[in-house]
């Protein structure tokens, strides 16, 4: 399965955000592509536990029974996948800082390997270990980058 701890699947990642430029448009959603971008950084803070948003409702009742489903296959996140509150970003952003910083947050997550991934609860999923953040943040990344043609 893929994940951001392997080596080609990080590579691929970067290669994809590297073609990415400021007209993409969006393929579905309401986000641009430098939202987009500052979005999946936040999602990788959330990884390395800078982020530790409280614990949603409904993945108090139905994350345990999602995340096989979700994390357990290489298929794609859908299309309008719901997200948490506190990774919408509404405000303008400028494209090359939010690439430059998304670079940076997926080096540091990569290089911090899984003793770098959170123990705090993801908000819908629960508890993850090193390697389900990582096929979440490989997956969470194609997501967005297929969202603007990337």
């Amino acid at each position: 399965m893929k994940n951001l701890f392997d080596a080609a699947a990080a590579a691929e990642i970067r290669k994809r955000i590297a073609l990415l430029g400021p007209g993409n448009e969006r393929q579905w959603g309401r986000m641009n592509v430098a939202q987009a971008l500052a979005h999946l950084s936040a999602g990788l803070e959330l990884a390395l536990g800078e982020r530790r948003p409280p614990r949603a409702l409904m993945g108090r009742i139905l994350g345990w029974a999602i995340k096989p489903m979700a994390l357990g296959n290489d298929a794609p996140m859908r299309p309008n996948s719901p997200t948490i509150d506190e990774l919408v970003v509404l405000d303008q952003r400028d494209f090359e800082t939010e690439r430059k910083q998304l670079s940076a947050t997926i080096d540091r997550f990569v290089a911090g390997g899984p003793a770098a991934c959170t123990t705090h609860p993801h908000p819908f999923f629960g508890r993850l270990t090193p390697q389900e953040w990582a096929i979440h943040s490989y997956k969470h990344l194609d997501h967005h980058l297929r969202q603007f043609g990337g």
